[in-house]
């Protein structure tokens, strides 16, 4: 019988099947194999009788996996951030975006607190409107962007008609109120929302375990609540591929005088030349030449 892990727990994992959800346990080959059963994965299981367990006879490939925190085959990450409280970073908001193309999944851009953003407002609703209007004008041209307001809803319809039949995972800094919009999305998972520390502007975690939800009670739409894909130590790419990761550079890869020239100080670059002429944002390119340093070091 096949199902998918929607929970992992102390060694169980709660596998959905149909309209049912089996407590199983892993075989003991996994273990000798160095092998540990994913929220997200895709198993075989069987019903043993007389027991209360079942067992995970088989993990299907993955599409994907992550360590931190440990799920698989996630198909689309909305990525997100706020137009204040705290204030975008725009090269913590690529590190995300990198990790997303690196993963092959489809990406959604939410901005969320947009209801604090009034360009005829007080100085710091007018700093938001500021950020609102770089965030759009950098990210719209390349990803689906969701403007949101988290606590009241605004914003929610478009992005469940963007991840109806997709296993979604929400990802951002702390504090940009990723809880928020998940009780939105799956208001039955009842999530604690963090406050924010007046001190640092940074969110409390609240999410203990990851688990998968239903949407609405539709089974191929679910969503990853994880308290993971928050921040990163290192940007898991290469100086190779980084520049892959960037689909507007990429667009312009490949048409370069040198084979291998990584658009930095390299003569003839077709790169460089896109970002004269406005078609790359300068924004972004020079979020790409700060994450290449850090992979260099």
């Amino acid at each position: 019988m096949k199902g998918t892990i929607i929970k992992g727990i102390a060694g169980f994992y709660f596998v959905k099947s149909g309209d049912y959800v089996y407590r199983c346990k892993a075989r003991g080959i996994f273990k000798q194999r160095n092998i540990k059963p994913a929220v997200g994965d895709i198993v075989e299981i069987e019903i043993i009788e007389g027991n209360d367990d079942s067992l995970i006879t088989e993990i299907y490939p993955r599409k994907n996996s992550f360590i931190r925190p440990f799920v698989a085959n996630v198909d689309c990450f909305a990525i997100v951030t706020a137009v204040t409280k705290p204030a975008p970073i725009l090269q913590t908001l690529d590190k995300f975006l990198v990790m997303a193309e690196k993963a092959d999944t489809e990406i959604i851009l939410c901005i969320n607190k947009c209801d604090l953003a009034d360009e005829n407002g007080k100085s710091g609703q007018r700093k938001a409107a500021e950020s609102l209007r770089l965030l759009r004008e950098i990210y719209e041209p390349i990803y689906p962007v969701v403007c949101l307001n988290g606590e009241t809803g605004e914003g929610t319809e478009r992005l469940k008609e963007l991840i109806k039949g997709k296993k979604t995972a929400l990802a951002g800094a702390s504090g940009v109120g990723k809880s928020t919009i998940l009780n939105r999305l799956i208001p039955e998972a009842f999530m604690e929302t963090g406050s924010i520390s007046e001190k640092s502007q940074r969110g409390k975690h609240t999410t203990r375990h990851s688990e998968l939800f239903e949407m609405d009670g539709d089974s191929s739409t679910l969503i990853f609540d994880t308290p993971g894909f928050t921040s990163f130590d290192i940007l898991e790419a290469s100086e190779e591929e980084l520049q892959f990761l960037y689909p507007d550079i990429a667009e312009f890869t490949g048409k370069c005088r040198y084979d291998n020239c990584r658009h930095l100080s390299e003569p003839e670059c077709k790169v460089k030349e896109a970002l004269e002429k406005g078609k790359i944002n300068k924004y972004r390119y020079e979020s790409y030449k700060l994450q290449m340093e850090e992979i260099k070091k």
